[in-house]
Parts: structure tokens; C-alpha cells; sequence
């Protein structure tokens, strides 16, 4: 049986079936990659992975780089970020930003980066009995839905991004790593590959948007957060162990459910993805 795509969501999300990824020929990966593009989301089910043929499936993607939380990197393998090690600390509370991490709020990954991650790829290792999903929902879907004066508005517009925003969460980060300088992105943003315009905006990473008075500015982004999800743009996965999930940055929003049974384990390898 040849591989298979089918679509998950109305805009955003697919599934390949069909598929072995520790197997696969060029062919079949230029298949998953398209749908990659068309779908932003895909999901391949039912792997059977060592790290190193999950990175080196990764790397068919990008050049897979160290994520800037030094402390939940693999020991041996700094690429590979652990993903729901080590919750419980010493005393045996449970770590708040291990457990919750990623479910602050809708995010894009790496917005802080002067080159922002072009994916972020998940290999579920366990998985709870409940709860824990990811929500997915696209930027391109969000961009068209915006009135034609606000869009009017945001084009040519960039806003200034950094680790932790505003709130300035950076607790995951070493402290001699929490001192981040400002980037800027087009906050309607081409995607370079289809062409498409989606609006590249992240709550909890952005500053302002350039060239307007703060008022204005924060006026705005306030009214973004508002808009930046659409209901039919959205995906949600619930995880089974052998899930990988790859998601472009570049054209979705993501989060973390942070609702499954803290007792239960939740493990994932992940991996950061920049353009070659």
C-alpha cells in the first residue's frame, strides 16, 4: 500500500499513513513534505524510533538546532529537547513550567530568533491516560479573516519580539541566558515557500509593533490576540506513543492542553528546525 494523506482539520492538519519513516525514499518524502506545505500540521502515527533515526528523519526538514533552554536539552545530544522529564523536583512538587510548558497560551516557536524556527517536530515517547493534548491553528487563517482596515493597517508593520515578552517569562532558561535583545518580523508575513500571507504574531513573545505610540501599539496587540485564532483554521491532536507531529512556524500557532493527570507521564523527544 502506498502512502496515504488524509486531512484532519478544515484548513490545517494531516495524517500519512502508510508510511515507515526510518525507510523512506525521496519520493515519499517530497509526498509528506507537500502536505507539510498544504496542511502546516502533519501527523505520522505508529513509529518506532531511536533518537538517531529521529534526528536523522528530522534533518530531511532543516538544519536541527539546540533550543535555547539549556536545561531540558538531551545530556548526550543537545538537539533533542526533553519534553516532560523530571516534573517533580526534590521535595516532590511538581515543576509548574515542566508540566505546563507550552500551554501559557497560543505561541509560534522561536518568533526571539533573528531567523525564527522554520518547524518544531514532536516523537511521543509516552503518553497519559487523558488530557495533554496540542492545539494547532493556522496564521493563514487568521490573516483572512482580519477587516480590510486592520489588515490595511498591519502591512509593512513589524513587531519586536523577544524571549518571554513582556511577562518576561524566562524560567526555563539558565540566568546568564535571560538577557535577549528585541528581533523583528513582518507581522503580515510571506511564508517563503507557498507565498501565502498569515499573520506571524505571538502574544507572549512580542514587545510591540514597530513605528506606532505605545498606547497604539499595545491598543493593537491586544486586538490581535483577540483575532489570532480561528475557529474553522484549528486542529487539536491527541497523542498516541509512536506520534510524530511536525508543525511550520512559519504559517501556525500551537499549544500545550497542561490538563492531563500530573502522576502520569507525558514524554516527548523534540527537535527545532531552521531553514538549511
Amino acid at each position: 500500500m502506498g502512502i496515504e494523506v488524509h486531512r484532519l482539520g478544515p484548513q490545517i492538519g494531516a495524517e500519512i499513513r502508510g508510511v515507515d519513516v526510518r525507510t523512506l525514499d525521496d519520493a515519499g518524502f517530497a509526498t509528506i513534505y507537500r502536505a507539510w506545505l498544504d496542511y502546516n500540521v502533519v501527523v505520522v502515527p505508529g513509529q518506532d524510533l531511536t533518537l538517531e533515526e529521529f534526528l536523522r528523519y528530522s534533518r530531511r526538514f532543516g538544519v536541527v538546532v539546540p533550543h535555547p533552554s539549556k536545561s531540558t536539552r538531551h545530556p548526550e545530544v543537545p538537539e533533542i529537547t526533553l519534553l516532560g522529564i523530571n516534573k517533580f523536583g526534590p521535595d516532590g512538587q511538581l515543576d509548574m513550567a515542566i508540566y505546563r510548558r507550552g500551554a501559557e497560551g497560543w505561541h509560534t516557536d522561536g518568533a526571539y530568533d533573528e531567523e525564527p524556527f522554520k518547524a518544531t517536530q514532536l516523537y511521543a515517547l509516552a503518553v497519559p491516560s487523558h488530557g495533554g493534548d496540542t492545539h494547532f491553528a493556522s496564521m493563514y487563517a487568521a490573516w483572512h479573516a482580519l477587516p480590510a482596515a486592520l489588515k490595511h493597517k498591519l502591512e509593512g508593520r513589524k513587531g519586536a519580539f523577544t524571549y518571554g515578552g513582556h511577562r518576561k517569562a524566562t524560567a526555563l532558561l539558565n540566568p546568564e541566558d535571560r538577557d535577549w535583545i528585541p528581533v523583528f518580523h513582518p507581522i503580515a508575513r510571506v511564508h517563503p515557500e507557498t507565498g501565502r500571507t498569515g499573520l506571524y504574531f505571538d502574544p507572549g513573545k512580542i514587545l510591540a509593533i514597530d513605528g506606532l505610540p505605545p498606547a497604539e501599539s499595545d491598543a493593537l496587540i491586544g486586538e490581535l490576540t483577540e483575532r489570532m485564532i480561528h475557529p474553522d483554521g484549528q486542529y487539536r491532536h491527541r497523542w498516541r506513543k509512536g506520534d510524530i507531529v511536525i508543525w511550520d512556524n512559519r504559517c501556525s500557532y500551537h499549544k500545550a492542553a497542561g490538563d492531563y493527570p500530573p502522576e502520569e507521564d507525558r514524554i516527548h523527544w523534540r527537535v527545532s528546525i531552521k531553514e538549511r
